[in-house]
């Protein structure tokens, strides 16, 4: 890679033929997906799970943590929020320590 971010083809002199040289994998490419669940129970009331998820993931509005918390009470379970791996870990541990029942799958 050149110093712009663009592949850099050397050609051998006296040829026409470019050969690539060999790319690196940048960081985003090797950054691990995961979705964080929620899955429902009959302990926490349906205030306190929106409070919960706005309290542990931020990015979160309102209206998608009131979603979240209305599709886990109806079908079971929700996707929170779907993210590199090391931040599910922290938003799942986050829920946690709120007494909510959350996983981890990874994409």
């Amino acid at each position: 890679m050149t110093s712009t971010g663009t592949p850099r083809l050397d050609v051998a002199p006296g040829t026409d033929v470019a050969e690539p040289v060999q790319q690196e994998v940048t960081g985003t490419e090797m950054v691990r997906r995961a979705t964080v669940v929620i899955h429902n129970d009959d302990v926490n009331g349906m205030d306190d799970v929106v409070h919960a998820l706005l309290a542990s993931v931020p990015e979160l509005s309102v209206e998608r943590a009131v979603e979240v918390m209305l599709t886990a009470h109806h079908h079971g379970q929700a996707d929170v929020i779907t993210c590199p791996l090391e931040r599910a870990e922290m938003y799942r541990d986050r829920l946690a320590a709120h007494h909510l029942t959350a996983t981890i799958r990874r994409e």
